[in-house]
């Protein structure tokens, strides 16, 4: 923007702040002077603040002017008919000049306190325009801004100015111009200026300055104001207007078709009838007038490409890769992806000796605050540097008494033939091992490394406490078969007959003779014989 549109533009809201705080119906300009009536009820104190707030003065002399601008009023009004200013307005009474229809005005003083129907201004204009030359059959309308008042039969007109050339009966004006430094700026102008002299809205476009209309009205040959549009009649939005010879016609937009009607335009479902989004990944939304290819639900949009990122959204890095069509989760460097958690990343060493990962303290220059491992190292120090080395499981006997194999971060535990992992370092017989697995069919799972597992019984002690319990199970039984077969054998040869016997069963206290006796161990010699 020019100096000169920018003292343009400051001048000219500050006529426009004036229009909006001054009511001021008659005024008049001569040479460099303007006389403004100001019909608003105030004392004399104000009224001398309000031409003051103007850049004018209370009027100080009565000329030919006043005349002109009191013909036909009623009323009385402040003047300052002298040069005393301040003491002035001490004073207990002020000039004011009184006049009444059909009547000469009066001078008079009135208590300076009283507030009478208004006041009169005087001010002195600065590179004020001539008048304009207007066509055959038009005239002139000048109004000044500042003023608000009509200025009619002047010889020159203060910056700020509106003239508007028009024909008597004329619907729509021929012409707008605003007087700038001693010349006139037709419409339209810097649309920051009076909306550019446009009747409705004005549009800036680089350098260039264009009214515009509202829907239904189009711009008149005059450039400022607005008419009715001839295809107005084309109300839905999805009509346009085409020019056809010498009339105009509404025909339907692209995307839209005729309803059966005739009358109405309604859309048309290119998904359904065209299905136009054909990519990977896309599905159709029909929208009104047209449609959109969209990425489905769980496809995310990269480059115009309709990516499946769903993977990608619990990455604990935030990095994510893609791998046979299918994004995964990736880890910053010295980490790796969790086997337990695909979206979880694990401090990952591939060699003996890495690099610890340390926080340092931003407040002390060259301390770490914490440095981690990753499981199956632990932290040492080369150098200076904090590193973290591999643990050697099997010297811990993480495996005792199964043989062990260390690798980096773990170990794995290892069977001998005829025996199979169970858990992380448990070794069990191979049909032990099918029945908790499912039969011998089953696969077993494969080994993977023992963090921390109890001790498990050797192989060559379990083969031998079974054949040591068979063994002496084998003897016990032979053994007790034996005594069985003894005890029966002997038991066989035994009599129990005479403890049957009544002679034996009872005992008598009777006195027994020798023949008696003799008799009686014969008799069991002989059934023992």
């Amino acid at each position: 923007m020019t100096p000169t549109t920018n003292a343009l533009l400051i001048y000219v809201i500050f006529l426009c702040w004036l229009e909006e705080t001054v009511l001021s119906q008659h005024g008049h300009c001569v040479g460099k002077q303007c006389i403004a009536l100001f019909q608003e009820p105030e004392d004399f104190q104000s009224a001398r603040k309000r031409c003051k707030g103007f850049e004018g003065q209370l009027l100080m002399s009565i000329t030919q002017q006043v005349d002109n601008i009191l013909s036909g009023m009623n009323g009385s009004y402040w003047l300052q008919l002298d040069s005393t200013g301040e003491a002035a307005a001490a004073l207990q009474d002020c000039y004011s000049i009184t006049v009444t229809t059909g009547q000469n005005f009066t001078l008079s003083r009135e208590p300076c306190s009283e507030k009478l129907n208004g006041f009169l201004c005087q001010y002195t204009i600065d590179d004020p325009c001539s008048g304009l030359q207007t066509g055959a059959g038009a005239h002139m309308k000048y109004t000044t801004s500042h003023m608000g008042f009509e200025v009619k039969d002047s010889e020159t007109f203060p910056q700020g100015t509106t003239a508007i050339e028009e024909k008597l009966g004329a619907k729509y004006i021929d012409s707008r111009h605003l007087c700038y430094s001693t010349s006139w700026l037709r419409a339209p102008w810097n649309c920051e200026v009076l909306q550019g002299g446009c009747e409705q809205k004005c549009l800036t476009n680089s350098t260039t300055h264009t009214c515009t209309c509202p829907a239904g009205q189009t711009l008149h040959a005059n450039k400022i104001s607005c008419i009715a549009d001839p295809c107005a009649s084309c109300a839905q939005s999805a009509h346009e207007c085409r020019k056809e010879g010498d009339t105009y016609a509404c025909r339907c937009k692209e995307g839209y078709r005729l309803a059966p009607d005739g009358g109405r335009c309604v859309d048309v479902d290119e998904c359904k009838e065209q299905s136009p989004c054909t990519r990977e990944g896309e599905e159709c939304e029909n929208t009104e007038g047209s449609y959109l290819c969209r990425c489905k639900e769980g496809f995310d949009d990269y480059d115009g490409v309709c990516e499946d990122f769903s993977n990608c959204l619990d990455c604990e890095h935030m990095k994510c890769e893609k791998f046979n069509g299918v994004y995964e989760c990736v880890c910053k460097k010295g980490y790796r992806v969790s086997a337990k958690d695909k979206t979880k990343c694990e401090q990952h060493c591939p060699e003996k000796d890495c690099l610890a990962i340390c926080i340092h303290d931003p407040e002390t220059v060259g301390k770490e605050q914490s440095c981690s491992c990753p499981e199956g190292y632990l932290k040492d120090e080369a150098n200076g540097t904090i590193i973290c080395t591999d643990m050697d499981e099997c010297d811990q006997g993480m495996c005792y008494p199964n043989r062990c194999e260390n690798n980096f971060g773990g170990y794995r535990c290892l069977c001998d033939e005829g025996f199979r992992l169970k858990g992380e370092s448990q070794c069990v017989p191979l049909e032990d091992y099918d029945e908790d697995y499912g039969g011998s069919g089953s696969s077993p799972p494969h080994p993977t490394p023992a963090r921390s597992s109890p001790s498990a019984v050797p192989s060559y002690i379990k083969t031998g406490s079974v054949l040591g319990i068979t063994m002496f199970m084998a003897l016990c039984a032979a053994l007790l078969y034996f005594l069985v077969h003894n005890a029966a054998k002997r038991c066989g040869k035994f009599d129990l007959t005479p403890l049957k016997r009544p002679d034996i069963d009872i005992f008598y206290l009777n006195q027994v003779t020798t023949e008696t006796y003799k008799r009686l161990s014969f008799d069991k010699q002989s059934q023992l014989l």
